[in-house]
């Protein structure tokens, strides 16, 4: 695997996780643990963010590592 597809991967799951904390946020009563998930979504927002970042210089640095 290269490390083209491992970051295209972990950006797969990511964006899964965030999916979930957004269902969560929006189902939860209390204030508090709804804060918690918006902490969290904000968090894993901020890795996609970097790791889309680190995938366009992989794609710009490494031409094989582009999206057909």
């Amino acid at each position: 695997m290269t490390v083209g597809s491992q970051v295209k991967q972990t950006l797969a799951v990511l964006k899964g996780a965030e999916s979930t904390l957004r269902v969560y946020s929006l189902q939860e009563q209390d204030k508090k643990v709804k804060n918690v998930y918006k902490e969290a979504l904000d968090a894993v927002d901020g890795i996609t963010k970097n790791l889309n970042d680190r995938l366009k210089y992989l794609e710009y640095e490494e031409p094989q590592y582009k999206q057909n």
